[in-house]
């Protein structure tokens, strides 16, 4: 009971510290909000739609501006420039002008008429990779198209049905089916791993940062004393309040994929609970624990940016993490964004049992519990250290 009461003692006065500072408010309400707008209405239309495309169209005839057209007909490409060189069309895509252009030369007609096996060309630069890759699945589309129509043209002409037609120019028919996102939605791809891990970023610096405060200020021997003493009851009511406001915040988030935009989720309301849960104590374990291994504002604050913007690229939703070197495979594995998202891919998006991803449950927890090591070095650094600029 004595220990309760403590720790109420503790949260009434970091209540009264979270309203004074207006530093907690934007890094702990406003900015996060800020994220989750940003990601899903950049990304609301679930792929880049239009993205400019030049042609070099030196054949000009009926059969290359049908080629054109059908390129413009695309929901990612728009035709908006027609070059008279290939030299032109790559001086665009140098100045960013355009992500790519289609070449048809001189003569192509004519050799596919004549079966002769015309070259048609595309270039596309790979600077930015979603832009690049949209553009050469179209453009390589529209050249298969192309081959594709003429042939069947031919083929008609000379008395083919159209079954023995299909046989020729498909002898395999491709049955797609992609699993729980078929629109290929890139938002609930992206949104669902950068804003937590952007939270993330939050929870740690915010959790070094209220430490380091304390520090800073010379509360600390204040701050203790309301504890008794107790390092582990002054932890608890100095981080319950913002575990609170990071849990609204993160619950927020997931009524708002979930129920509003109706991004997929295989997985139960539980799951997704529960991960919410591990993020916010796991993202606060590991900024204490920071802060407890360097207790030095700067020092901490800066390790915790450092481990927040790394976790984005390698969580292995952009890029996946069993192509990357084996020595950057085992780095992965200590950061709390590899494990959420691991745990969101294999028990939200898919809808398998948690217990196969106990693994990273498990780690989650061990992120929660890292500060359990530094209890006496930040009892330590509160009572004895002076802070140094």
């Amino acid at each position: 009971m004595k220990y309760l009461i403590n720790i109420w003692v503790i949260v009434k006065r970091e209540v009264k510290i979270l309203h004074r500072n207006r530093l907690y408010g934007c890094c702990m309400i406003v900015f996060p909000l800020l994220t989750v707008l940003f990601f899903t209405s950049i990304l609301d239309e679930g792929q880049p739609a239009d993205l400019p495309v030049g042609v070099v169209d030196l054949d000009n005839t009926t059969t290359s501006r049908s080629l054109i057209r059908r390129l413009d007909a695309f929901q990612s490409s728009r035709v908006v420039a027609h070059y008279p060189s290939v030299a032109e069309a790559r001086r665009a895509i140098q100045e960013n002008q355009i992500y790519a252009f289609l070449y048809i030369p001189k003569g192509t007609t004519d050799k596919l008429l004549a079966s002769r096996q015309p070259k048609v060309s595309y270039y596309y630069s790979m600077t930015t990779v979603m832009a690049g890759s949209l553009m050469m699945k179209d453009l390589k589309t529209i050249s298969t198209l192309g081959s594709a129509a003429v042939g069947m043209a031919t083929m008609r002409a000379r008395g083919f049905t159209p079954q023995q037609i299909q046989t020729v120019l498909q002898p395999i028919v491709i049955d797609s089916h992609q699993i729980v996102n078929p629109w290929s939605n890139y938002n609930v791809y992206l949104s669902t791993v950068f804003v937590p891990g952007i939270m993330m970023l939050f929870m740690f610096l915010i959790s070094a940062y209220s430490l380091g405060m304390e520090l800073k200020f010379d509360r600390g021997k204040e701050w203790l004393a309301k504890a008794d003493g107790n390092i582990l009851v002054a932890l608890l009511g100095k981080f319950l309040p913002q575990a609170v406001v990071f849990l609204a915040i993160a619950f927020l988030f997931q009524y708002y994929i979930y129920g509003v935009l109706h991004f997929p989720h295989a997985g139960g309301v539980w799951d997704i609970t529960l991960l919410s849960l591990l993020e916010v104590f796991a993202s606060t374990g590991f900024g204490i624990f920071a802060f407890g291994l360097m207790p030095s504002l700067r020092m901490s604050m800066s390790v915790c940016s450092l481990w927040a913007v790394l976790s984005l690229s390698l969580a292995g939703s952009a890029f996946p993490i069993m192509g990357m070197d084996t020595p950057i495979q085992s780095l992965s594995w200590l950061f709390p964004l590899r494990h959420y998202y691991m745990i969101y891919q294999i028990t939200v998006f898919n809808g398998f049992p948690l217990i196969d991803a106990w693994f990273h449950l498990v780690a989650l927890i061990a992120f929660t519990l890292l500060p359990w090591f530094v209890l006496r070095k930040i009892k330590n650094a509160m009572l004895t250290y002076v802070y140094i600029p």
